[in-house]
């Protein structure tokens, strides 16, 4: 935990210095000397038997900007000392000091963002703290200049669990993602991934460099992943990892099944009466792959066609994804329910493909 700076808020004719607080690089909250003094003395009084650091004292006159930066230091060492014991750290007293409160305050000040791009590389943008991803996401646009056209298969996504990352709604709040995750031990839980499933407008992107860069490593990380399945053109695939060679790379990684594809974590489905499923859906195609309770693979695929598939729908209070699909005009429609909790990530990859689909057939 540290407090590396401070900065002013005027509200009302009044003028004061908050200190801003980081957890592991992000940013939690930003609190006045008089929020530390309170939590001093709430803190004394819930752990009566701790011997408290001093906090640093009250001064009744304006403070110099070195005055201030010594009362930053001492806030600091204050906070790293209580947090250092494990029971005052997760104590609700403590935890509420930490939760931002930019509504009491009044302090909806801007903060820094990290976020992770598909060549691996981390930028930092400037966005307010309730700033949707919408706003956050055309911050990135301008901050890494790509042009407009491009911006449009990208996004911003969150990354939820190993080898998996759900696109963000365009009104959620990501900087309230950054904080909840702030404990983790990457450097941000934010990154920018392909929206685009059509190989088609792919290819239309090959004039932009950029492009072809974070198409390039979106690929490497799916052939790592094991999404896109090499077997023994794995070899071939090493030799031409490089991004001078991409192009290379790209057009050998396109023949390969699974390209393209988002593959999400394995989950319950009411087809299987035992055992999960792994989805992977794809503008050729949905399937879905038998699993262990484990997500250890098993031998068995179901492959549904786009034409078979009917309609779809989500259900927010069973968190689960149902679609219908009817393989023949001999057969009945049919129901599938698959119980994720990336139900609504799911939904968005099947309206996407569909209106991906139009593009082919009216020429877009």
């Amino acid at each position: 935990i540290s407090v590396p700076d401070y900065h002013y808020i005027d509200k009302a004719g009044d003028r004061y210095a908050v200190f801003n607080i980081y957890m592991a690089g992000r940013h939690l909250c930003s609190r006045r000397y008089r929020e530390f003094s309170n939590l001093h003395m709430n803190l004394k009084k819930e752990f009566i038997g701790f011997s408290f650091p001093k906090l640093p004292g009250k001064w009744p006159f304006t403070l110099s900007e070195q005055q201030l930066d010594a009362r930053r230091r001492g806030l600091e060492q204050y906070l790293e000392k209580v947090c250092a014991v494990r029971v005052i750290a997760e104590s609700d007293i403590m935890q509420e000091f930490l939760t931002d409160t930019d509504d009491q305050q009044g302090n909806i000040s801007p903060v820094d963002l990290k976020i992770l791009l598909p060549d691996r590389e981390i930028v930092t943008v400037t966005a307010r703290k309730n700033s949707t991803a919408d706003q956050v996401y055309a911050c990135v646009v301008e901050k890494i200049q790509m042009c407009k056209n491009t911006a449009l298969y990208f996004y911003l996504f969150e990354i939820v669990e190993y080898n998996f990352e759900r696109k963000l709604q365009p009104t959620e709040l990501p900087h309230h993602l950054y904080i909840q995750n702030y404990s983790t031990a990457s450097a941000t839980c934010l990154c920018v991934r392909k929206v685009l499933f059509s190989l088609r407008a792919e290819l239309a992107l090959a004039a932009d460099e950029q492009a072809m860069q974070y198409i390039f490593w979106l690929a490497v990380d799916a052939v790592d992943r094991g999404h896109i399945r090499a077997d023994d053109r794995l070899y071939q695939l090493k030799a031409l990892q490089d991004s001078s060679r991409k192009n290379e790379y790209l057009a050998l990684a396109r023949e390969l099944p699974g390209y393209g594809e988002v593959v999400f974590p394995h989950c319950g489905c009411d087809s299987r009466k035992e055992g999960h499923i792994i989805a992977c859906i794809g503008i050729n195609g949905f399937r879905l792959l038998a699993c262990r309770n484990d997500g250890s693979l098993e031998s068995q695929v179901v492959e549904f066609s786009w034409s078979h598939i009917k309609q779809w729908q989500l259900d927010k209070e069973g968190m689960l994804f149902c679609f219908q699909y009817q393989k023949s005009s001999n057969t009945n429609p049919r129901w599938v329910k698959i119980f994720t909790p990336y139900f609504t990530y799911m939904g968005d990859c099947f309206d996407r493909i569909q209106e991906e689909r139009k593009w082919s057939d009216t020429g877009e």
